[in-house]
């Protein structure tokens, strides 16, 4: 086989790759992950279950990739909201929009879904420990543009998040409100907690702003 024909067919394969996490991506968003079988992916793609299985040899593992697009999509967003303003404020709440319209079009079935894989929540918490030195720069940065209060201990406020929505994910409080409804208290009481009088202003401001938007959406 020529080089030519090797470049080909590796080409081929990752673009065959990407079908496959674009199309479950989007499957397990819209029904949740346990509601789609490898079967129904590999029919919907034309190809056969033993094509896909070669690819990823298992749910979880193609599960794994297609977080990793979705986190992938979300860098990619973060850093170009970065490049048109050095608001901190401005780029966390529009970071949050972002993911609330995500929610609204996301199954809450898929969020139900993801705590009955161990490999997936591993990645999960791994990646939030990652980024911690990340998210307390850019949280002192705020400090420093008067928008978020010097007294906080930010340490103990990013772990307080991160146990309140692990907590949140294996309880029924999703039987009986939606996802969405839950990240807005959450997140909203949060940024409104951390504010000074001036980002808690620019915090209302873009509460009663989205409100009206999402209104006239629904």
């Amino acid at each position: 086989m020529r080089i030519d024909d090797n470049l080909k067919e590796h080409l081929s394969k990752l673009e065959l790759r990407e079908r496959i996490v674009e199309l479950a991506l989007d499957s397990f968003a819209t029904h949740g992950i346990k509601s789609i079988t490898m079967d129904e992916i590999a029919t919907t793609l034309g190809i056969s279950k033993r094509t896909l299985y070669e690819v990823f040899p298992d749910k979880e593992t193609l599960l794994l990739e297609c977080l990793k697009k979705a986190q992938s999509e979300g860098a990619a967003y973060v850093k170009e909201v970065c490049e048109t303003t050095s608001n901190v404020l401005e780029v966390l709440l529009k970071i949050y929009q972002r993911t609330i319209e995500k929610y609204h079009s996301t199954n809450k079935k898929f969020y139900e879904d993801m705590k009955k894989y161990p490999k997936v929540y591993e990645s999960l918490v791994k990646r939030h420990d990652e980024n911690y030195e990340e998210k307390k720069a850019f949280f002192n940065l705020g400090v420093q543009q008067g928008l978020f209060r010097d007294d906080i201990n930010f340490t103990i406020v990013n772990m307080l998040m991160h146990e309140q929505f692990a907590v949140l994910m294996n309880t029924d409080i999703f039987k009986e409100y939606s996802f969405v409804d839950v990240y807005e208290s959450i997140m909203f009481t949060h940024l409104r907690g951390i504010s000074t009088e001036k980002g808690a202003s620019k915090l209302d401001e873009f509460i009663q702003t989205y409100r009206k938007e999402h209104q006239v959406k629904d």
